[in-house]
């Protein structure tokens, strides 16, 4: 079966003719959604996805009515491959049931891998940086060292328990036993 998947971002646009292309290609049967592209959970799309069987193809009129990133396609690509489904899109001329497409689709796959490496080095790169300007990355602790000091000092009296401690500082016990841990105390 040859199956569509059209998307617009608004209920305001227009999906005609991205349809028009769909059934012109082919289509026997076309999943309509509007909905952006940014949401990950894409109702229609999933519906879709699910629809598939093997030996189905997937036709979209341009690939970012797919996919939000090129990781994301290659994703949704690697899985459809998986289940002996094709995959078509019309703009762009891609078709992964002759060798041709499947080879793009596998130099998008190497492109997606680059991109995400780069993304990693120059996070790393930056997280150093940062350290070596004396910055920490993280949340602010819940306890100033001052606070932790002060929660030892009322914690060296046997009459106070851990739980009234961590309620005067409006923490958990367990945020109040890492801080004091952290710090060095033993309590």
């Amino acid at each position: 079966m040859i199956i569509g998947y059209a998307r617009v971002s608004t209920q305001d646009q227009n999906s005609d003719l991205q349809l028009d292309a769909l059934y012109a290609a082919g289509c026997e049967e076309v999943f309509n959604e509007s909905l952006t592209g940014k949401h990950r959970d894409r109702p229609i799309l999933s519906q879709c996805l699910r629809t598939l069987r093997a030996g189905d193809v997937l036709v979209v009129w341009k690939l970012d009515r797919l996919a939000r990133s090129l990781k994301d396609l290659v994703e949704i690509i690697d899985d459809l491959q998986k289940r002996s489904i094709g995959f078509k899109s019309l703009t762009e001329s891609i078709d992964t049931t002759n060798s041709a497409g499947k080879l793009i689709f596998h130099i998008f796959g190497a492109l997606a891998e680059f991109e995400h490496s780069l993304i990693v080095e120059r996070t790393k790169a930056g997280l150093a940086a940062a350290r070596a300007r004396g910055r920490k990355g993280g949340r602010t602790p819940s306890l100033s060292e001052n606070d932790v000091k002060k929660a030892a000092a009322m914690l060296s009296d046997p009459m106070i328990t851990k739980a009234e401690v961590a309620k005067h500082f409006k923490v958990s016990r367990t945020t109040l036993n890492a801080a004091l841990n952290r710090n060095g105390f033993k309590i």
